[in-house]
């Protein structure tokens, strides 16, 4: 296979279960299995199928004859009726019935209804492993300041564990939108060729049934109540606008990492013979969340394709989403479980280096504590907008000797030493906790995980545990 192109999502990124769900195998065998569920309908309404008919289509249900159709599509043209062919060849006794009363829409796209809801709910069991152990990582650094940025310049302290819960608040809407779409997938049934289910010779009693049996039988509750031909291409782009909204949430944290690994805070796992540079041996590039964030960019542009497909459609059918569902559908959810499977791995190995973080805490500290300083200097009997015009000339002349001369912020030695705040440097070194300027950040931290995210992990503690190892 080395003289062929092989897509990187299935060679690098995704897990073998998500293949599974857009392979071959899954999609012909559901065929298979629509068939039968359309045969017995057939038979429970009084055509003459027989159950041996049934029995034989059951017992070849799973062994598909993937030569015989290749063959016949070669010279028919037609996936769908290749396969039919090569059903009836293995069903002798039943190939008379195989998708009758059928159009190829009834096998494709309920198939492609069942495959993007068995992908949505392996998406769904990653993204709460990913929202469990992140929660793990909150809780355990709700209590560590760390300088916030804003525009990426220092701002008031938060903690490492609060700023962890704003990437958990992104996926649980994340799993919010998920469940949503999730419950509304719907089958389209067997509608016929132009959705007006023109069958059973206008029998409207057992027309009406066809949909609720065939649904009940392939597990889902119900079928889309009108269609054309097909089911609303729009469905699509629901379903890739979840998986979009999973990857810009992926992006930001992996932006956020990024930076942090820079400043020697936080840093993803590295593993002991991994090698971060060709040229540059001592690198230790965050090549995970790199990963991730250009997997998230793929995503994000590929849910276009479903959009620009389901606004250009004509009437009641037309096949140019045909070539494009096949790339978009599939790509978009191999792209979308590479990216949790590394945001689960890199959640599961962060490193957080505190001594780095208070350093840079301690040096950005006394501006931000300048509030409290004059309070307390208010409090000895100072004025208040004598000393706020004092902070404003110290401030900057601090900076200054930061900015242009490298040394360290010296602006509580010209505090101390300014006889109008009245404050010497063992009380102005009492301010300086950093504990003391994170506000509700810890509270706020266990407040969300125990109120929001605890009820979910609960809800859904028989499918925890999920670790995820990188291919590469």
């Amino acid at each position: 296979m080395n003289d062929r192109y092989q897509s990187p999502l299935s060679e690098r990124y995704a897990s073998k279960e998500m293949q599974y769900i857009f392979s071959p195998d899954m999609k012909f065998k559901t065929w298979r299995k629509l068939w039968i569920a359309l045969a017995e309908t057939e038979a429970e309404l009084g055509l003459p199928i027989t159950q041996e008919q049934i029995d034989e289509l059951k017992a070849h249900q799973d062994d598909i004859n993937y030569e015989d159709a290749k063959k016949r599509e070669k010279e028919v043209r037609h996936d769908v009726m290749s396969h039919v062919y090569a059903y009836g060849l293995q069903c002798p006794k039943a190939k008379g019935i195989i998708h009758l009363g059928a159009t190829s829409c009834y096998v494709g796209d309920n198939t492609d209804i069942i495959i993007m809801t068995e992908g949505l709910k392996l998406v769904r069991k990653k993204l709460v492993n990913v929202i469990n152990e992140l929660s793990k990582f909150a809780d355990k650094y709700k209590a560590q300041p760390t300088l916030a940025f804003t525009h990426f310049q220092p701002a008031q302290p938060t903690t490492v564990g609060k700023r962890a819960t704003l990437w958990l608040n992104e996926l649980v809407m994340d799993l919010e939108d998920l469940d949503y779409v999730l419950s509304t997938m719907k089958l389209l049934g067997c509608k016929g060729t132009t959705g007006t289910q023109a069958l059973f010779n206008g029998d409207q009693d057992k027309i009406r049934q066809i949909d609720k049996k065939i649904a009940t039988k392939m597990g889902f509750e119900a079928c889309v109540p009108v269609s054309g031909q097909t089911y609303s291409r729009k469905v699509d782009t629901r379903v890739l606008n979840v998986l979009a909204g999973i990857a810009a949430s992926a992006h930001k944290f992996s932006n956020d990492i990024r930076l942090l690994q820079h400043l020697k805070e936080v840093e993803e796992p590295f593993e002991k013979s991994q090698i971060g540079s060709s040229a540059m041996a001592y690198k230790r590039n965050p090549m995970r969340s790199e990963r991730m964030a250009s997997l998230a960019d793929y995503v994000l542009c590929d849910a276009l394709n479903p959009a620009i497909v389901s606004s250009t459609q004509w009437f009641e059918r037309t096949l140019d989403d045909s070539a494009n569902k096949r790339l978009s559908v599939p790509e978009g959810f191999l792209a979308v479980d590479g990216i949790l499977d590394l945001y689960l791995n890199v959640v599961d190995g962060l490193v957080v280096y505190d001594k780095v973080i208070i350093k840079h805490m301690m040096a950005e500290l006394p501006f931000m504590a300048t509030e409290n300083i004059m309070m307390d200097a208010v409090k000895a009997g100072g004025d208040r907008q004598e000393l706020h015009e004092k902070i404003r000339v110290h401030s900057m002349a601090a900076g200054k000797v930061v900015k242009e001369e490298g040394k360290a912020n010296d602006l509580l030695e010209r505090i101390a030493a300014d006889p109008a705040f009245g404050m010497n440097m063992e009380q102005l070194q009492a301010i300086m906790k950093p504990e003391n300027f994170v506000g509700r950040a810890p509270q706020q931290t266990e407040e969300f995980v125990n109120e929001v995210i605890n009820p979910i992990l609960e809800e859904n503690k028989e499918v925890l545990g999920l670790t995820a190892e990188i291919n590469v």
